[in-house]
C-alpha cells in the first residue's frame, strides 16, 4: 500500500489559521463530509473586538436573538486515527437563522489535563442546514503517549448580518485517550513508523509499564536522551534529522539491557529540488518532448509521492507526467507556435516549479538520418548516401558528414539537403577501414543536431608504395659470405594491403641472379654467398602488386673494418642515446646506425635507423631501451654504389644507474703501518653504467684523517674518511701511515654518473706488531725446512730403516748353513732346544732383599756392580779334578751382562758341594726341564731375592762319555743365584728352528777353534 500525502495537503491549507500553544502540532480544517470546500482565513481577534464595540448599540436586538440561537452547545465528536497520528473533529450547528450562513469556530486542544491548552485554532466556513462539519488535527507527539481533550465554540461571521456577533458557550471537553488502545508489552515505542523531510525535527516517545524501569534508546546505534512526560512516558526529540539510506533509520529502545527491543523505522526523505535543465523540443512538429533533471529522488519503496505535472498557460491544459525525467506533449492542431510551459514538482512536503517560453519552429531537432549506404568504393574513393524525414514543404536541413579512420576524424564536410543526401569521399588510403557518419539540423533556426547515423567500409588494395627498409649483417668465412638480411614491416599506409611475401634477388658479376621468396610475416632471411661481392634487391608484394626494390651491395670483407675502428663512449639523454660522427672524406648518399635492441648476453635483435647524407649526429630512441643496459652502436656510411662501410663504433647507456654491487676486495701486504687493497676481479663492463672511479672509505679510532683522505658523512650519519680514485682502471690502493696493533675498517665502492655503489658493511682489519714480521721471516723458513725434511724422510723411509735400524737376521735364512760341509757330518740338522744337554750352569748370585726397578729407571748393567758367576760343569769327566776339555759359548746378544767370551770356561764353584756317589741327581734333560720356569724370566724380570738360572750351553767333546752316563760329581745349586746353561755346538751347525715348544730366546754359534779352558 502506497503512502498518501492528503493529510500533508490539508495541513498546508490551514497553516495560516492555527495558533500554537505549548508543544507544536498541526491542524487540518475540512468540511465533513464535503471536504472539497475552501477554507477561509478568520478575521483577526483585535479588529473583531473593535467592530463589535462600534456596532454594539445598533445591533443589540439582533445580538440578543443570535445569542438565543447559539445558546445551546455545539454537538462535538472526536475520533482517533492512530495510523496518521491525528484527531478527527466532527460537529453540527443547530437552529441556523438562514439556510446557509458563514460562521467562525474556535477550537481548543489540551494535553494530559484540560487546563494545559496546547493548541487554539480559528476556523471559518460556510454552514448549511443539518450539515456536519469536520476538521483534522495532526499531533506532533504520538497520541499514544498522552491523553488529549478537545472543545469548540462558534459564532456567526456573515457580512449580511451586521449585528454584533458573540461567541457561543464552549462545548463540553471531549477526551481522546489513545493509551487505551495500547497493546500488551512492558515497553512500547510510538509512532510505529514515521516519514519526515531531511532537516526537520521528529518527536518520539516510549511507554513503560513499570515506572522504575531503566530504558535506553538509540538511533542508528547512537544513544538518544529523552524527557520524562509522566512516570510511565518519556518524550525524545530528534532535531535536524538527515538522510541515511533508502531503507530508513532504525530507532529502538531497550529495557534493563536484557528485555525486548521495540523500535520503529524513520524514513528521512531528501528535500525536493527544483528541476534543472528544463527544455522542450520537437522532431516532427507533432510532439513536444520535454526533459529535465529531477535532482535527488525523494521517494522510498514504501512511500512514493514525488510527481511532476506539465501545465501550458496559453491553452490552460495540464498533464501529469508518467516519468520523473521527461514528458511528451501533443502539439495542438490549431497551429499554435508559442508555448509557455510550467513544470510542477511536488511531494508530501513541498512544491517546486520552473517555467519555459519558446517558439515551436525554433525548437526543431530532426529525426536521425536513415538509409545510409556506401557505394562506388575503390582504393582511394567512396560515395555515401542517406535520407532524412522532411519537416515541411519548404524546410531545408543542414547535414554534417564525418569520415573516421584509425580512431580519428580524417574528413569533415557540411551539405544542405531537403530529403535525400549524397557526398563523395576522395583521397582515401588503399586497404584501409573507414567509418562514415552523418547528422542533420534545421538550417533556418538551428537548435540541435540529430543523432549520428553511419556505416563502416574498407577501400580496395593497391601495390605497396614504398621499398622495404633493409639492412644486413655480414660474416665472411673462407672465401664465402654469410649474409643475414633484416627488413622492417611496411606500415599500413605504405603496404596498401596485406603483405603476402618478400622477394629477395641476389646478383653477381660472374654468376646468374638468384630469386628467393620469403613468406610474410618474416622479417629477415640468411644467405650463403660465394665471395663477398654481391648486389641484393628486396621487394614486398601484396595482392595488388610489388613494391619498389631496396638495393644493398656487399663488397669486401667487413671483418677487418671492426678491428680497425676504435670504440667510443656516448651519453644517454632523456630522449635516447645521443651520438655524433665525422663525415667521411668521400661522397655518401646516407648513413645507417645499427644496434642490438637487447642486452649483450641475449641474442641480437638487430635494429637500425637510416639517416640522410647531411646528418652528422642523431639521437637513437627505442621503446626496447632499458635503464642500466649497455648498447653497442655502429655507424656506417653508404657510398653512391650503395656499399656500406663502418665509420665509427659507439657504446653507451640510455640511462645510467648506480652500481648494483661493490667489488670484492682482497687485503695484501699487511704490515704494521700499511696494507694494500686489491679488487682486480671486478668487471666494470657488466655494471649498469660507466665506472668513473672508486671511493675508499676508512674508519679508525682516531678522529684525524690520513693524508689523502677527507672526512665524509655516510647515509647512516656516521663519520669516516674518504679517498677518491678517479682512474677506473686503477684497482689497487695502498693505505699508509697506520699505527701498529690498531683496528681499522674499510669499504670500497665504485661510482657512475648516476651514483655510487650500495652502502654495505665495512671490512675489519687489524695491523700487526711492528716486530711480528721479523718473527714470521724466521719461523716460516724453519717450518718450510721441517716440512721438507719430513717429506724426504717419508720418501727415503726404506733407506733410513736399512741404514739406521736394520732388521734382526732370521736364523732360518742364515747363509751359515750353506757353508757347512756335508762330509764332516752328513746328518747335521737344525738343533732343537730339547735335544741340547746342558754341560754347565752359571750361577749368578743376587743380593737378597733387592727390589726390581722399572726398566728405564734402573742403571745399566755396565754401571752396576758386575755379579760373580759360578760355573757348574755338567759334563761327565773321568776325574774329580775338573771337567775335561770341551767347547763352550755364551749368548751375548740377549744377555749383555754375561761374562766375556774369554772367561766363559767352567771354574770351580765356591758353593759347589762335593759330588755324591751318583754324580748328578738327575739326567741333564731333567735338569733342563726343572729349570724351564726360571728360564722364562729374563734377568730384568726376576724378583729381588730369587735365584735365576741362565742357561749356558756347552758342547761336550767327542771324547766325552755318553750323555746318559751319570756324572762323577753331584750338582748342587747355590741359593739366590742365576744359572746360565752352556752347550757346545759342533762347528757349522745351523741355528735351531724356533717353535712353540722352544724356550730359548736366541743362541750364538761358536767358532770351530773355541773351547772351554
Amino acid at each position: 500500500m502506497f503512502f498518501s500525502c492528503q493529510r500533508w495537503k490539508r495541513k498546508r491549507a490551514s497553516r495560516n489559521t492555527q495558533v500554537s500553544l505549548g508543544l507544536a502540532s498541526k491542524s487540518t480544517p475540512s468540511l465533513w463530509p464535503h471536504s472539497g470546500q475552501q477554507v477561509t482565513k478568520p478575521e483577526p481577534m483585535a479588529p473583531v473586538a473593535v467592530f463589535q464595540a462600534t456596532f454594539l448599540l445598533a445591533w443589540l436586538p439582533l445580538s440578543t436573538y443570535q445569542s438565543e440561537v447559539l445558546s445551546e452547545p455545539l454537538s462535538l465528536n472526536v475520533s482517533i486515527n492512530a495510523t496518521q497520528q491525528s484527531l478527527l473533529l466532527q460537529w453540527s450547528v443547530h437552529n441556523l437563522t438562514h439556510q446557509e450562513l458563514k460562521m467562525a469556530f474556535q477550537i481548543e486542544i489540551s494535553r494530559i489535563n484540560k487546563s494545559n491548552v496546547i493548541w487554539v485554532e480559528n476556523y471559518s466556513t460556510t454552514v448549511q442546514q443539518n450539515q456536519t462539519l469536520g476538521w483534522t488535527w495532526e499531533s506532533e507527539l504520538p497520541l499514544e503517549c498522552a491523553t488529549h481533550f478537545v472543545r469548540i465554540r462558534g459564532k456567526e461571521d456573515d457580512p449580511r448580518m451586521p449585528q454584533r456577533r458573540d461567541w457561543s458557550s464552549w462545548s463540553s471537553w471531549v477526551e481522546a485517550d489513545a493509551q487505551s488502545l495500547l497493546g500488551p508489552g512492558p515497553l512500547l515505542v510510538f509512532p510505529k513508523e514515521k516519514l519526515v523531510e531531511e532537516g526537520s525535527n521528529v518527536t518520539l516517545c516510549y511507554v513503560s509499564r513499570h515506572a522504575q524501569s531503566k530504558v535506553s534508546c538509540k538511533l542508528n546505534g547512537k544513544l538518544i536522551l529523552g524527557e520524562q512526560l509522566d512516570p510511565h512516558v518519556s518524550v525524545l526529540t530528534l532535531r535536524n534529522v538527515s538522510f541515511v539510506s533508502k531503507t530508513g533509520s532504525n530507532f529502538f529502545c531497550e529495557k534493563d539491557r536484557n528485555g525486548t527491543q521495540p523500535g520503529l523505522v524513520i524514513f528521512v526523505a531528501k528535500v525536493l529540488e527544483e528541476p534543472k535543465g528544463f527544455s522542450c523540443e520537437t522532431r516532427d512538429l507533432k510532439t513536444l518532448n520535454c526533459t529535465w533533471d529531477p535532482g535527488s529522488d525523494t521517494d522510498f519503496w514504501k512511500y512514493r509521492s514525488q510527481r511532476y505535472t506539465l501545465v501550458e498557460s496559453f491553452s490552460g491544459k495540464r498533464q501529469v507526467c508518467k516519468h520523473k525525467t521527461w514528458c511528451a506533449w501533443q502539439v495542438a492542431q490549431d497551429s499554435q507556435e508559442t508555448y509557455n510551459f510550467t513544470l510542477l514538482a511536488e511531494n508530501c512536503f513541498r512544491k517546486r516549479s520552473v517555467n519555459i517560453l519558446f517558439n515551436l519552429t525554433h525548437r526543431v531537432r530532426p529525426m536521425t538520418p536513415s538509409n545510409v549506404f556506401l557505394k562506388s568504393v575503390s582504393a582511394t574513393n567512396a560515395t555515401m548516401t542517406w535520407r532524412v524525414q522532411p519537416l515541411g514543404n519548404h524546410s531545408t536541413l543542414l547535414c554534417q558528414v564525418e569520415l573516421h579512420g584509425e580512431g580519428r576524424v580524417v574528413q569533415q564536410h557540411n551539405a544542405s539537403i531537403r530529403v535525400n543526401g549524397e557526398y563523395f569521399f576522395s583521397g582515401l588510403a588503399p586497404a584501409t577501414e573507414y567509418a562514415a557518419r552523418v547528422r542533420c539540423a534545421a538550417a533556418e533556426h538551428f537548435w540541435k543536431w540529430s543523432q549520428w547515423a553511419g556505416q563502416k567500409f574498407s577501400t580496395l588494395q593497391a601495390a605497396p608504395s614504398t621499398a622495404p627498409d633493409v639492412w644486413r649483417s655480414v660474416r665472411s668465412t673462407r672465401g664465402s659470405c654469410n649474409v643475414t638480411l633484416f627488413w622492417k614491416p611496411l606500415s599500413r599506409s605504405q603496404a596498401h594491403g596485406k603483405i603476402l611475401f618478400y622477394n629477395v634477388t641476389t646478383e653477381s658479376l660472374d654468376r646468374p641472379s638468384m630469386l628467393f621468396s620469403i613468406p610474410a610475416p618474416a622479417n629477415g632471411t640468411e644467405l650463403s654467398l660465394d665471395g663477398c661481392s654481391h648486389q641484393i634487391r628486396v621487394t614486398a608484394s601484396n595482392g595488388a602488386g610489388a613494391s619498389p626494390a631496396s638495393v644493398i651491395v656487399i663488397a669486401g670483407d667487413p671483418g677487418n673494418q671492426t678491428a680497425e675502428v676504435r670504440e667510443e663512449r656516448v651519453q644517454g639523454t632523456g630522449d635516447g642515446v645521443s651520438m655524433s660522427w665525422k663525415p667521411p672524406p668521400g661522397d655518401v648518399i646516407g648513413y645507417v646506425v645499427d644496434w642490438c635492441a637487447g642486452p649483450r648476453e641475449s641474442p641480437c635483435d638487430l635494429q637500425w635507423e637510416n639517416l640522410g647524407p647531411n646528418a652528422t649526429s642523431t639521437v637513437i630512441s627505442s621503446d626496447a631501451f632499458r635503464p642500466g643496459v649497455r648498447y653497442n652502436f655502429r655507424i656506417y656510411g653508404i657510398s653512391p654504389e650503395r656499399t656500406a662501410y663502418l665509420l665509427e663504433r659507439k657504446t653507451g647507456y640510455s640511462q645510467e644507474l648506480a652500481p648494483a654491487d661493490n667489488p670484492r676486495v682482497a687485503i695484501n701486504n699487511l704490515t704494521s703501518h700499511s696494507f694494500t687493497l686489491s679488487w682486480k676481479d671486478y668487471a666494470t663492463d657488466a655494471q649498469p653504467g660507466f665506472i668513473r672511479g672508486y671511493r675508499v672509505y676508512l674508519r679508525s679510532q682516531a678522529e684525524q684523517c690520513h693524508p689523502g683522505f677527507t672526512k665524509a658523512v655516510l647515509p647512516d650519519n656516521t663519520v669516516c674518511c674518504k679517498h677518491d680514485i678517479d682512474n677506473p682502471e686503477q684497482k689497487t690502493f695502498v693505505v699508509k701511515n697506520l699505527q701498529p696493533e690498531s683496528f681499522y675498517e674499510f669499504l670500497v665502492t665504485p661510482h657512475t654518473r648516476a651514483g655510487e655503489g650500495p652502502a654495505q658493511a665495512f671490512t675489519k682489519v687489524t695491523t700487526p706488531d711492528q716486530h711480528s714480521h721479523v718473527l714470521i721471516r724466521i719461523i716460516l723458513p724453519m717450518v718450510f725446512l721441517l716440512l721438507l725434511l719430513t717429506v724426504l724422510c717419508y720418501v727415503k723411509s726404506q733407506w733410513m730403516k736399512e741404514t739406521c735400524y736394520p732388521d734382526i737376521p732370521d736364523p732360518y735364512k742364515s747363509s751359515v748353513l750353506s757353508l757347512l760341509k756335508p762330509k764332516e757330518n752328513p746328518h747335521l740338522t737344525i738343533m732343537s732346544v730339547r735335544d741340547c744337554i746342558p754341560d754347565a750352569l752359571e750361577v749368578v748370585n743376587k743380593a737378597e732383599g733387592g727390589k726390581a726397578q722399572v726398566p728405564g729407571a734402573r742403571k745399566s748393567l755396565a754401571e752396576a756392580e758386575r755379579p760373580k758367576h759360578d760355573y757348574i760343569s755338567l759334563l761327565p769327566t773321568g776325574s774329580a779334578a775338573g771337567p775335561g776339555p770341551g767347547i763352550c759359548f755364551e749368548n751375548l746378544t740377549y744377555n749383555q751382562a754375561a761374562p766375556a767370551a774369554g772367561s766363559c770356561g767352567p771354574v770351580p764353584a765356591p758353593h759347589m758341594a762335593p759330588p755324591g756317589p751318583w754324580g748328578l741327581l738327575t739326567a741333564p734333560g731333567n735338569v733342563l726341564r726343572s729349570l724351564e720356569p726360571s728360564y722364562m724370566n729374563s734377568p730384568g724380570e726376576s724378583p729381588a731375592g730369587e735365584t735365576t738360572l741362565n742357561y749356558v750351553s756347552q758342547g761336550a767333546s767327542p771324547t766325552s762319555g755318553h750323555r746318559d752316563s751319570p756324572p762323577t760329581n753331584a750338582l748342587e745349586l747355590a741359593p739366590r743365584s742365576e744359572y746360565r746353561m752352556q752347550m757346545a755346538v759342533p762347528p757349522g751347525l745351523a741355528s735351531p728352528s724356533p717353535n712353540e715348544n722352544s724356550h730359548l730366546s736366541s743362541m750364538s754359534l761358536l767358532d770351530a777353534g773355541e773351547h772351554c779352558r
